[in-house]
């Protein structure tokens, strides 16, 4: 049997799958049937919109045939034979492991360290400081209804991390043997089989939150351990070398009633430090315990949003019959400050997220349908570590930490001059402030309070970036375009130094995902999860029952 990949075969809007083999075969020139039923497979679907009159599905295809085809010099650039691209999964070690291994956090890089280890029998104990999912979605409705945060339960802790209660994107810019099958993972744990070929794949929060827990599942099936309410509160090392973390556990989430504290010392000789970017009391506790970290650039902006039908006009013209448009825009200010649409949610939402009282920020979430009517963006501009004021490692979170405190002051202030200043309402503790583009261009009306929420140099160079995105996006700067304060939340402020081995200067920590500075998004950071689960794997023995010594 022989494998190739051929590109650049297109349908018309409507036509079935089924067609595709046909296609093939007249394009190679091979006879009606020579690809046969069950031996071809899409690898890749996107959106030829360059012609609005004639816009077409475009196909990476992979088939099989039994004999091998002379690819002609014309067709090199579109059709190539493949080898298999099964990923490539390390040989248990040789030195023995005194203790399971722990997972510190259970988003993307955590679930898949776990899921990676516990399929080759090394049962992991999984800690995560937030709720379980039905716990967790409960504490969020709360929130969202009420004005209550649970510090420890909400949009960004708790079970699956901060991509559950977003759009649940798939893309990544990295080339990763893993990525299809975490994919394949996703797929077969419930996602909609599509984002194995789809341009830009996304599961959609919603349905993200069943293949969670079915992942969850599937860890604890096969000897793993995951324990909810649980953070890591300290490290115990000796010369240099974990052995041992103290954890505290206690309420996590709607259906505890008493907050009762337990600590407990738990014997570790390798870590996995999967904690997300807003774990920021835990990079806290590391810079303490002498983890060497570094500053990161990060990113702070609004969230801006339009009617669907906008955004499916500008990159569709009259078309219908196509799900719901994104976009990507990117722009260089005259002051050499980069801005960037982020995490672009078409048919979504806007939401707030927190983690502590007193400050706010949003972000953007999408059900797998995407058919709320409303697109919305994150348009962000980048931050130096210069602009943090400090060598303070942790100088980022707290450059974050002052802009969300503003916006959540000045939210109060806007809600309050708009209610002729009546008491505060509950449902008014976390309202973020908001204006239409028009008011947020001329920073005149609502549009000082979005404004006076972001750095000067921020807001400056996103009001610029405005009209060349209309330019790109046609009514993209209409003036009823809304325009919500404050975003930073798109990457970790830090970053946790590891070696070429994966470990950090404490042996037996392996830092990893988004919050350790390694990944951007679900897919990079389930990747980034499982090489450290290989990390540990390549090293450490196990015995002949599955279980570590």
């Amino acid at each position: 049997m022989i494998h190739y990949r051929i590109s650049e075969i297109k349908l018309r809007i409507g036509e079935p799958l089924s067609v595709l083999p046909a296609r093939i075969e007249k394009k190679l020139r091979l006879a009606p049937g020579t690809i046969r039923e069950g031996r071809w497979e899409v690898r890749r679907e996107s959106v030829d919109a360059r012609d609005k009159s004639e816009i077409r599905l475009v196909y990476t295809v992979d088939f099989e045939l039994d004999r091998p085809l002379r690819i002609r010099k014309s067709q090199e650039k579109d059709l190539r034979q493949i080898t298999g691209e099964e990923r490539s999964v390390p040989e248990p070690g040789t030195e023995p492991l005194s203790a399971r291994p722990v997972i510190a956090g259970f988003g993307p890089a955590g679930i898949f360290a776990a899921l990676e280890l516990a399929r080759l029998g090394y049962r992991p104990i999984v800690l995560e400081r937030g709720a379980c999912m039905a716990d967790r979605i409960e504490d969020v409705g709360r929130f969202r209804r009420e004005g209550i945060l649970d510090p420890e339960s909400n949009v960004l802790f708790g079970e699956g991390g901060a991509g559950t209660f977003s759009d649940g994107k798939l893309t990544s810019g990295i080339k990763d043997g893993n990525i299809r099958y975490v994919l394949e993972t996703f797929a077969n744990a419930g996602a909609d089989p599509d984002i194995l070929y789809k341009h830009r794949p996304h599961i959609g929060t919603d349905v993200l939150r069943t293949v969670i827990v079915n992942l969850r599942e599937e860890i604890l099936s096969l000897g793993g351990e995951v324990r909810f309410g649980t953070k890591l509160d300290s490290l115990i090392t000796k010369d240099s070398r974990l052995t041992g973390i103290r954890i505290v556990s206690g309420r996590s989430g709607s259906s505890a009633e008493t907050p009762e504290a337990r600590t407990e010392i738990l014997p570790a000789q390798v870590l996995i430090l999967a904690a997300g970017h807003s774990a920021r009391d835990t990079f806290e506790m590391l810079r303490d315990a002498g983890l060497q970290m570094e500053q990161k650039p990060l990113s702070i902006g609004v969230r801006m949003e339009h009617p669907q039908a906008l955004i499916d006009r500008a990159q569709y013209g009259e078309e219908r019959r196509l799900p719901p448009a994104d976009y990507k825009l990117s722009c260089r200010a005259s002051s050499g400050r980069g801005v960037y649409s982020f995490c672009m949610c078409p048919g979504g939402e806007v939401i707030v997220c927190t983690t502590a009282p007193g400050e706010l920020c949003v972000n953007g979430m999408s059900d797998r349908a995407r058919d709320s009517g409303t697109a919305n963006s994150g348009i962000l501009c980048d931050v130096r570590t210069d602009d943090f004021g400090s060598d303070d490692v942790l100088a980022g979170i707290r450059f974050q930490q002052q802009y969300e405190r503003l916006a959540f002051r000045l939210g109060q202030e806007q809600a309050a001059k708009k209610t002729g200043g009546a008491p505060e309402d509950a449902c008014l503790r976390f309202v973020p402030p908001r204006s239409t583009m028009k008011e947020f261009l001329s920073n005149e009306g609502d549009g000082v309070y979005v404004n006076r929420a972001l750095p000067d140099f921020a807001s400056e160079a996103i009001r610029e970036a405005v009209p060349v995105f209309a330019r790109k996006i046609r009514g993209y700067d209409s003036d009823d375009a809304v325009v919500t304060a404050v975003e930073t939340r798109s990457s970790s402020p830090v970053r946790i130094l590891r070696d070429e081995q994966g470990e950090s200067n404490i042996r037996g920590i392996y830092p990893a995902g988004e919050g350790a500075g390694y990944a951007g998004g679900i897919t990079s950071a389930a990747c980034d999860g499982i090489r450290a689960a290989h990390q540990i794997i390549r090293r450490y023995q196990k015995t002949q029952d599955g279980q570590s010594r």
